[in-house]
């Protein structure tokens, strides 16, 4: 006999309602404005909730970015594996993840560096943090399957190649030296030094 499911309680629809206003607020003001020019203050009123209550889901801007941002990351990374799925080259199925992983990252230049920043540096304790890191765990497992497959590499060695293509993804993307640089020309620099790691 299966148990039904037990619909959640009036505080937790409340809860989840106030967290939903929070990321939509968060993440409207952070895409027109960027996340340096908005306050914790602004995106309270605008998600119509108190400042103290803002402070119970998220602690920090960085806390809502990360909130905000997680959600775009992990659908860049379903689509990047959707595309990669219909690719048969090892390097270009690899590519198709990394692209739309770029995509997102630069729709909001500030934003996809400060996130990236916050991600590396914040405390990997902080639920927010942990799901950011649990993303980046995501898309080496995914690169590691395609190495696994394409270059008939051992799980070790695709765990590591997988770590070293994220490195260099997550550097391009924070150097300073590509601030203004298109996703294309973010995209030719990681193919390059990809292609220098990868088995031949």
């Amino acid at each position: 006999m299966s148990v039904a499911p037990v619909p959640a309680g009036r505080r937790e629809r409340n809860k989840q309602a106030k967290l939903d206003r929070i990321t939509t607020a968060a993440a409207e003001l952070f895409a027109e404005h960027g996340v340096s020019e908005v306050t914790t203050q602004q995106i309270a009123e605008k998600a119509d909730v108190g400042a103290g209550t803002l402070f119970l889901y998220a602690k920090t801007k960085g806390e809502l970015l990360l909130m905000v941002q997680n959600a775009h990351y992990a659908e860049a990374l379903g689509r990047g594996e959707a595309d990669a799925a219909a690719l048969t080259d090892g390097s270009e199925s690899i590519l198709a993840i990394v692209r739309q992983i770029v995509e997102c990252n630069r729709r909001q230049v500030e934003n996809g560096r400060t996130y990236l920043r916050e991600m590396v540096f914040g405390d990997p304790a902080e639920p927010r943090h942990g799901e950011a890191l649990a993303i980046v765990a995501q898309t080496e497992a995914a690169i590691a399957r395609i190495l696994r497959r394409a270059f008939l590499v051992t799980e070790g060695e695709a765990a590591i190649l997988a770590h070293v293509v994220s490195a260099i993804m997550f550097l391009c993307m924070a150097a300073s030296v590509h601030a203004s640089s298109s996703v294309d020309e973010i995209i030719l620099d990681i193919r390059q030094q990809i292609a220098a790691v990868l088995p031949r």
